[in-house]
Formats: C-alpha cells, structure tokens, sequence
C-alpha cells in the first residue's frame, strides 16, 4: 500500500509543469536556422541547466526528437550553425535565479516564408517549394508548424511556455501583409496551446544591417511597425550586430550579440535588471589617445577596444566606430561598456551616441575630422609604424602655431589690402630640428589634409612631426619646412560640381594661399622662395586642392603629390588647358609627380595613374597594402613622398 501511494505521488509530480522551467519557442528562416559556423567558446560553458526538445533525430549527437537534452550547437538540425537561441539561452541564465532552467524549441527553414507556418498554406508551399528546400520541410513533416505545436504540448507537461522567438522576413521583404500573416501564426499558437497573449510575448528580431548595406534591410522598417499589428510583439535591434560577406546573414559574433539582446529584452518583460559583466583580458592596455587619470578605452592583444562611459540617467549608449555601432551595456552603478569585435591598426575617429545623441567620450582626447570635434583611438602596429613615433636618439624639429594675414573672400589682385577686409588666419609651421642652429633656407612643402578635417590633422593624427623627424634623421628627406592651413575644407560638402578644376568646394583658399600664404612664409621663415624648392601635396580632398593649385601654376611650385586625392572628372588629354598634352615639357618641369591610395579603397587612382602613364606622363605610384581610406594610408603616403622631393631629378 506504501509503495503503491508512493508511486502515484511520483507520477503526479512528474506530470505537475515546473514553474521555474521557462520554455520558448524559435521559429524563422536562415538566420533563426544559423548560418555562421559554431566556434570552440560556442560549445564550452553551456549550463546543464539550458535545454533543448529536439525537432529532429539526431543520431550522431544521440538526441530523439521530443526528448529533453542539454542545448549544445546546433540546435536547429543536424548541419545548421550557431543560432540567436544559443545566446539567449545563456543570458537567461546568468540572470534566473540557480533553481531556474531555459528550455528551447527550435523550428526554422532556411529560406521560407511566413506562409510555411500558416496551417492553410504550408500545403501549397510544400508543393512549390524550390529543390534545396524540400529535405528541411521534409525533416519537419512538411508541416513545420504542427511539429511546433506537438512538441509544444509536450514540453508543456514539463514547465511554461514563456514566449515566442521569431527571426523571419528577408523572404517577405515588402510584403505589406507580413504583419498580419505573422499574427496569424502567434494567434494560432496560442489558441493551440491555451496560451494567454499578456503571459507569453512575441519577440521578432531585425535583419541584418550590414551598416545601412543589408541585403534586406528594408524589412527592417516592417519589423519596427509590428507591435502596431501584434500588441504584444517587441522588436529586438540588430544595429551594430556584425555579419558575413553576404550581407544577408549575422557571423557568429553577430549572432552571439542579438541572442544577448533576445534575452535581456525577455529578462526585462519578466522585471529582471540585467547587469552583464564587462570582462576585460588582462593583456588590453590603456589606449595612448586616453586623457591622464583614466582607464578606458583600451585595447587588447586581439586589437578589440573596450570602451567605458558614466551615464547613469541615460536609457540607451553605443560606440560609433570604424563603420559600426555596438550597443553598451549598463551595470548597476551606471557604467555603460562595449566591446568591439578586432579593428585594423592606425588611427580611428569615434564617436560615443547616447539617447541617439553623438558625442565625444569625455575620457580621451578630441580631434577635428567628421566636420567637427571627435574621439579618436590608436590601435597599435607592430615594428613596421615605428617611422611615425617620436624617437630619442634623433633631433626634434617644432610644429608652430601662426596667424597671418589674409582677405577672406579669395579674390585675387594687387588692389586687395586696400579693397578688402583684412581677417585672419591659423596655420601650423612645422621647421626641422637644424632650423634653429643656423641661417640656412630652406625648401617648403604645403601640407593639406581632407574635407572635414583641420590644419591640425597631419601633427595630431598623422604623426607628421615624427615621420619628418624620422626621415630627415636617416637622410630619406631632406630638412624642409612644412606648412599646414585649413584649406576652407572644414564644414561639409554642400553639393555642385566636384569635378577635377571646376569644383568651388575649397576654391576659396587658392589665392588666399597663392597671394597670402606663401609671401607670408617666405617673409617670415628663412625658405628658399622659388619655385625649385616649394612643394605641395594633399590628403583625400587635399589631393583635389592640390591638384587645382600646382597644375595652374607650374611657375611656384616643382613637386606635388595626392594621397587618396579626391580626384574626379579628370580628362587626361585636356585637362588644365591640355597641360598634359605636351608630356615631355610636363615632365621636365614637375620633378615629382606622385599619387597613392590604399589597397582596400576605391577612388580610381589606379586608372588615373594608367591614364597618365599612357599620355607619357612620369607618374610614381605606391599602394598601402591592406589599408582603407584612413590615416595610416596617409601616413605611409607621406613617408613615402618625402624622399622624392627636393633632390636633383
């Protein structure tokens, strides 16, 4: 009689739902699938706690369709990859109290409609559906909801379904019915499985980004009106959330990060505060760009940048960095943390967005680029940056702050200082380390930097002085003088014609630098004042300046280069008056002609230097290997003009 009581209040237990097992749902296409490959910290630190009912068999990895089994990848099928579930699963855990468990159902066809889980249209599907696709229907029965709904009912009888995880939509992109259609299918589950709609939310989440180049981004706007269908639905982002080549699936990194977001995004619907833990390697050292006093941002041996901001009143912060937005992380005292995935070495602007507002982070130093005040962070390169920092063992020459000058309208004759306005303007004067220990001249080279930067740009974020140093030190160059001004390229491009001579952006400052600039140098500095010996070169726009100001006056300057030069609508034959047509006269009278770009940029300096070359034009050509249009682009750039320049031809 015992046993027998015994026995019986087992069985009630076992059949009694457990209230701390919480249990979702995962349904969509590819990405709910997973299309990124399942990575060794993918597979290690899963919790005995994380369950998975499997959909299918899975002989090899001994699972049974409907048994209960620990939630290792893949969780779809048999040959899927890492999924937005395997995230979830473990913020929710790190959050739940110890006595709690997470359990998964995951359902998803690459590929498919939302019709595929729609009961009165999967037979149709089924019939249409395209050849790659029909072994995934197959796997489900061809009825990929009802596989849902009876597993569903089976885990029911273990603990609650707590919510629905949806990743859909790249296949109904501009489909203006899709919202209903996905209501259908929320409808359907829980009248299916007595399911109230305020106990058990709908979470859908965005497509990929792709920084605004997603494949189907566009369906992103759908899933942002959702909950004006679905009242219970939350929108989960996916900005900032890396993905792969084809800009139509998240990698893993990316997938790690909007399953975090699926869980914190439940955890706060059940009333938990989420507080991720901000772990920093031992080996991330405090960034060289930091202000004293200051412990972030910082940069680990993988070349990730952890950055750390106080904001204690703010509701939402990301970094803005390298083409990418990665969401922040509030803990309890109100610090909000990010890490990025590995940036490329050299210098990079940011830019710290709270409430949708960008900022600079109060923690490093600011420079001028983005057309205004920004951050900026230095990912260290090897031994091969070494040209551009400071050395002791070799003389240092000074960067000089100066005004001088000028009529601020640009406009040219001898009549100026008595018709105009006098104003004036800054420029930086860097004078090599012999400068001061003698009464030499010396040749000058005109510095400019690209739209949206300032005269501080080549000494702050190009290391000028340092290259100059460096080169000049080990005979490469010889000691010069380099002058930098704004170039009126600051505010933004406004629009109008940017061809090659004709644009008006930046023209303002040619004879401003012709009539003001350089008589204010040669009168003031000891320079040798002909044409000999004066150079000009330019970075990006600064190559666009350059360009317009040498080849229409090849009586004041001898040398010129463009970095990256901005350089468009350039007829080679008939270009400046035809001043290419004659290639031989060219040639004799520009003893440096030399133009550069990085390898992974694409503003056509190749081609022009072809086009050049097959006029009969001397052309010298450097690509930076491995790098974009950037600073260290540039820095190389210079390092590598400065040896061609003042030198017998």
């Amino acid at each position: 009689m015992l046993v027998t009581l015994s026995l019986s209040l087992n069985a009630v237990a076992q059949e009694t739902p457990d209230p701390n097992f919480h249990i979702f749902i995962c349904i969509g296409q590819s990405n709910m699938e997973g299309a990124a490959r399942i990575e060794p910290q993918d597979t290690t630190g899963v919790s005995p706690r994380f369950l998975l009912m499997p959909a299918v068999d899975d002989p090899a990895r001994g699972r049974h369709m409907g048994e209960w089994t620990r939630a290792l990848p893949p969780l779809c099928r048999p040959n899927t990859g890492l999924t937005p579930a395997d995230y979830f699963g473990r913020t929710m855990l790190e959050a739940l109290p110890d006595n709690a468990r997470v359990g998964i159902i995951h359902v998803a066809i690459g590929g498919c409609h939302i019709e595929t889980f729609l009961t009165d249209s999967i037979d149709n599907y089924v019939k249409r559906a395209p050849g790659w696709m029909r072994g995934m229907l197959e796997a489900y029965g061809n009825n990929p909801y009802e596989r849902v709904v009876t597993l569903a009912r089976r885990a029911q009888k273990d603990g609650v379904i707590r919510g629905i995880l949806l990743h859909q939509g790249e296949s109904n992109t501009g489909d203006k019915g899709w919202a209903d259609k996905v209501k259908r299918v929320y409808d359907n589950l829980l009248s299916d499985l007595q399911l109230k709609p305020e106990e058990v939310p709908l979470l859908a989440g965005e497509v990929v980004r792709a920084g605004g180049h997603g494949r189907c981004i566009a369906m992103n706007d759908q899933i942002q009106a959702l909950p004006q269908t679905l009242h219970t639905a939350q929108v989960v982002s996916s900005e900032g959330c890396t993905n792969g080549a084809d800009n139509l699936h998240f990698d893993a990194a990316g997938y790690r990060e909007i399953g975090r977001r699926y869980g914190e995004k439940m955890l706060a619907l059940m009333g938990i505060e989420v507080h991720t833990p901000f772990e920093v390697p031992a080996d991330a050292v405090v960034a060289e760009t930091v202000i004293d006093g200051n412990d972030f941002p910082r940069v680990d041996s993988q070349r990730r940048a952890y950055f750390r901001i106080n904001a204690p009143e703010a509701h939402s912060v990301q970094v803005d960095i390298c083409g990418r937005k990665y969401d922040m992380r509030r803990d309890k005292d109100g610090l909000w943390c990010a890490v990025t995935q590995q940036l490329v070495v050299g210098f990079h602007y940011y830019f710290i967005i709270v409430d949708g507002v960008p900022t600079t982070d109060p923690a490093t130093d600011t420079f001028f680029g983005c057309h205004r005040l920004a951050s900026g962070i230095e990912i260290p390169e090897g031994e091969q940056g070494d040209y551009y920092r400071p050395r002791a063992d070799i003389p240092h020459g000074q960067v000089r702050s100066i005004y001088y000058p000028s009529y601020a309208d640009g406009t040219s004759g001898s009549d100026r200082s008595s018709a105009r306005k006098l104003t004036w303007r800054h420029a930086l004067v860097y004078t090599p380390a012999t400068y001061e220990k003698g009464k030499g001249r010396f040749p000058v080279l005109y510095l400019q930097h690209g739209m949206g930067e300032d005269e501080t740009g080549w000494s702050h974020q190009g290391r000028m002085q340092h290259i100059m140093d460096n080169a000049i030190a080990e005979g490469r160059a010889v000691p010069m003088i380099v002058v930098m001004e704004s170039g009126d390229i600051r505010a933004p491009f406004r629009g109008g014609d940017n061809r090659q001579g004709v644009s008006q952006y930046g023209a303002s400052f040619y004879n401003i630098m012709l009539d003001d600039l350089i008589p204010y140098i040669d009168a003031n500095f000891r320079t040798k004042a002909d044409r000999e010996h004066r150079a000009m070169a330019g970075l990006s726009w600064g190559g666009h300046q350059t360009l317009d100001v040498v080849l229409t006056h090849l009586d004041r300057f001898a040398y010129m280069g463009a970095f990256s030069g901005a350089i468009f609508g350039l007829d080679v034959p008939t270009a400046y008056d035809g001043i290419f047509a004659d290639s031989a006269s060219f040639n004799r009278r520009m003893h440096t002609l030399f133009l550069s770009c990085g390898s992974e940029e694409n503003f056509g300096t190749g081609a022009l230097t072809d086009n050049l070359r097959k006029a009969g034009i001397d052309v010298h050509y450097y690509v930076s290997q491995g790098t974009h249009h950037e600073w260290l682009t540039w820095r190389r750039s210079l390092n590598e003009f400065l040896p061609l320049i003042f030198k017998a031809k």
